[in-house]
Order: structure tokens, then sequence, then C-alpha cells
């Protein structure tokens, strides 16, 4: 399809999804490859759940079109056979899992200098409840048996230009707690988000996620150019987008890594250009939103914080950007791989005020305060700062997430 079709395309797409999701804005792609919307306010980061009407949405090929649940998902590789969405529905058990969704660009836009592609400030972040089958019991079924290590190739059934979209999960964690998802939040899954079933890897960037799953294959490798019978660059999504590297640098394609935690990877002697898998530990004021004044008194300030397959063991809030902390309640669902909400109660005084939070997880790992400068490269991190990467990914520092928050006298 020439670019031109696809830009009209998209653009019909978005006005599609912001008509049916009066919760989201357009959010600027300075590369004009994504269809993208987000969160339309902070509002939405006070609350556990995230209605689909406010799930951020993104992707880069077109939305297939797809009338029923007839559609059918290939296995290869050591895997062999196929099944419908309808015939995987009956033949397993159906189990739910909560999971925040993030994309591995949330917070691109806060790059100074900018980055290439989708501008997102926090939007791209939200909480819901996926319903499928056990990944697990679907690669047993499917397989006479299963390797101890090596990974699993998902692929996507929505070719672009450039190929079909493949990403490559390590079978440890593809047999820990992933689902091949029908549902979210108790409806059918929408068309943008993957209808009718899409692979979901709780705890990990959204990128891993894929989308209108059309084929799994085990493999001994990751995904690398050449390694799928399928045309097109399918490997780039693996080895060089969604990597994180500093500017001016190409990542080498890796078969294969034994560090999937996205921050360990930066310490990682094995690769020097780390792959998104694993969420960075993060943290959002969800109110007040700073969008309209406040009475001076006691105010209640929520928010939610996460850290992918870790738990967040602190959260922190600041009135005065960052100067001071006070240590927040952390209540509501706990569940692994979804975000935790946060309270505390804030004696406002008349004024201008900066409200800031950061999270902690349970291996000590904190919110960095800012994001480095492309000179500083990967050296940032030994004065505290998160990597700028020409990608912008993973991005997680607290101070470009503060709100302003105007507080009136009482009369």
């Amino acid at each position: 399809m020439a670019t031109t079709d696809r830009s009209r395309e998209r653009r019909e797409e978005i006005e599609a999804i912001l008509e049916r999701k009066p919760g989201v804005r357009e959010v600027r792609d300075e590369a004009d490859r994504y269809t993208v919307v987000g969160a339309a306010g902070r509002g939405t980061y006070a609350n556990w759940l995230t209605p689909i009407e406010e799930h951020f949405v993104c992707h880069r090929n077109a939305i297939p079109e797809i009338a029923d649940d007839s559609w059918t998902i290939t296995f290869s590789g050591g895997l062999d056979g196929e099944t419908s969405v309808a015939e995987l529905t009956d033949r397993f058990p159906m189990v739910a899992v909560a999971h925040t969704m993030e994309c591995a660009g949330n917070g691109r836009g806060q790059h100074e200098p900018e980055t290439a592609s989708v501008q997102w400030g926090f939007e791209a972040a939200a909480t819901a409840v996926w319903t499928g089958v056990p990944l697990s019991s679907v690669l047993r079924a499917f397989s006479d048996e299963i390797p101890e290590s090596g990974w699993l190739t998902a692929i996507g059934g929505d070719p672009g230009e450039e190929g079909v979209f493949a990403r490559s999960i390590p079978l440890e964690k593809a047999t820990d707690d992933c689902i091949l998802a029908v549902s979210i939040n108790g409806q059918s899954i929408p068309a943008e988000h993957g209808y009718p079933v899409r692979l979901l890897v709780p705890g990990w960037y959204g990128v891993n996620s894929v989308k209108w799953l059309d084929e799994l294959r085990l493999m001994d490798s990751m995904v690398t150019e050449g390694s799928l019978d399928r045309p097109g660059r399918h490997a780039k999504w693996q080895q060089e987008d969604y990597r994180i590297h500093p500017a001016g640098e190409t990542p080498e394609p890796m078969e294969t890594i034994e560090t999937f935690d996205t921050w360990d990877q930066f310490e990682s002697d094995e690769i020097d250009h780390p792959y998104t898998f694993d969420q960075n530990v993060m943290s959002l004021i969800g109110t007040p939103d700073g969008e309209d004044p406040i009475r001076a008194g006691s105010v209640d300030v929520c928010g939610v914080a996460w850290a992918g397959d870790d738990p967040v063991e602190r959260v922190e809030v600041s009135f005065d950007g960052g100067e001071g902390w006070t240590e927040a309640e952390r209540f509501g669902p706990d569940y692994a791989g979804a975000w935790r909400l946060f309270r505390t109660s804030w004696d406002a005084e008349p004024g201008t005020h900066t409200l800031v939070s950061r999270a902690t997880d349970d291996r000590g790992r904190t919110q960095p305060a800012t994001i480095g400068s492309p000179e500083e490269g990967f050296d940032s991190l030994d004065s505290g700062r998160y990597p700028w990467n020409e990608g912008g990914y993973a991005a997680n520092a607290f101070l470009p997430n503060a709100v302003e928050v105007e507080v009136e006298p009482v009369e």
C-alpha cells in the first residue's frame, strides 16, 4: 500500500477510535507511522481499573479486517497444528489476568532533544483485566515436549510495507504467566486492541503482547533476519526498534540473552543495547490533576505505581518539586504485573505547588529524577539520570511527570 494510502487509512482509524473512546486524545507522531491515542488526562491514573474507553492505543500497521472468531492460529517450529479462536476457548480453561499495559515508548516526548516517532508523555499506560487461555496449556497441547529453554516467537496478522510484526519472548516467561487473550474487562477485545486474540505478556512492555496473533513458533534463538519464512524485514522489531541505544549507535543482533529485566540489562556485560522486555519502576499522580484550582486544606493525593514483574516496595510523594518527600500508603488490589494504588494526605496552603511521585521496587531500584543528554549516553546512569536514547524507550524519570497545582485560600 502506498504511503499516502496508509496515511489516509491511519487518519480514518484514529477518527473512528476517538469516536468510540471519548476518554482518550490523539498523540503526535513525528514519524507518521503509528495509529496512536492516549489517556486524555490524569484522572485515568487515580483508578485501579482503566475503562476500555480510556485505554491507550498504539499500532503501526493497518487493523486487519476480521469478521468472527474463525481466525486461526498456526503452530510451528516444534509445535504442530492450528486452532481457531472458537476451538481455543472451547478446549482450554479460561483464566483472568490483571496487567498494566505500558508502551515501551511511554515518556518518549520527555526527551530533550526530541526523538522521532510517537511523542508520548505519560498517556501510554493502562490497567485492565484480560481473559483468555493459559499459554502453557496451549503449548503443551501442540507439542510432544516443550524444551526447558529457548524462545517463542509470536507473529501478528497485520502485515505492512516492511513485513510481518514478529516478537520473541523467552520460553520461561511464555510458560509462566502468559495467556492468549480474547477479552478485556469482560468484553471481546476491540479491533484496535487485537481482536479476536492477542498474546498477553504480564508485566512486560506492550510491544511483546502481539496483537491479531497469527502464528506461534518455537525457536532456539530470538527472531533474526532470515529466521522466518516470511517476506520483509521481520526482525527489525526485535533487533533494531525497541532496543535502547545511545545516539549514533546501531544495535548488533543477538540470537539469545539470559537477562530479561530491562534495568538489569543496563548493568549487564552481556548486552550493550538492552531489549525492552520487563517494565521499569514507574509512578504517576492521578489527583489532583492540576486542571483547576483547589481549595486550601486537607487534600487527598492519589495515583498508581508499577514495576513490571517486580513488586512496588515504596511510593513517595513530594509537594515541593522533589525537595521533601512523604511516604504514601499503597492500597487496593495487589496483583503481580499490575499497578498499585497509592494515596497520602496533603495540607495544601495557598500558592502554586509542584507535586510529584517516585516509586521504588522490591530490589531497591528507584525512579531517577530526570532524563540525561545524548552526550552523556549510558553514563548518565552513574549520576542518577535515565539515559537519553534514540528510540526514547523505557523512560521512567519522575520530574517530567510532575503536576502543577494552584491552591486558592478558603474564603
